[in-house]
């Protein structure tokens, strides 16, 4: 499912216009892109949460070379699936 899809959806199922719609999940998405871009975490109650995660500092091989690297401590932007979400996902049939 792609955002448009998303949009589409969302118009259908509330009446509103397709460029409202996409006016708000535009915003949602920027709210949360910067919340979690400022160190916090976007807790959705009943859908997950967006989190960041810290990355050790870790040594890797270049094997092409035969070189090892440096990875220096990073952090990345992840999305945990609440309980309630998870259930219904492992319950539903492909």
């Amino acid at each position: 499912m792609t955002k448009a899809d998303i949009i589409s959806e969302v118009a259908k199922a509330t009446g509103l216009e397709k460029v409202t719609v996409l006016a708000v999940v535009e915003s949602f998405m920027g709210s949360v892109k910067g919340a979690v871009e400022g160190g916090k975490n976007v807790y959705l109650r009943g859908f997950g949460s967006f989190i960041i995660k810290r990355r050790a500092e870790k040594t890797a091989r270049n094997i092409s070379k035969n070189t090892t690297i440096k990875i220096p401590a990073h952090n990345i932007p992840a999305f945990k699936p609440a309980r309630v979400f998870l259930k219904t996902v492992s319950k539903s049939k492909k």
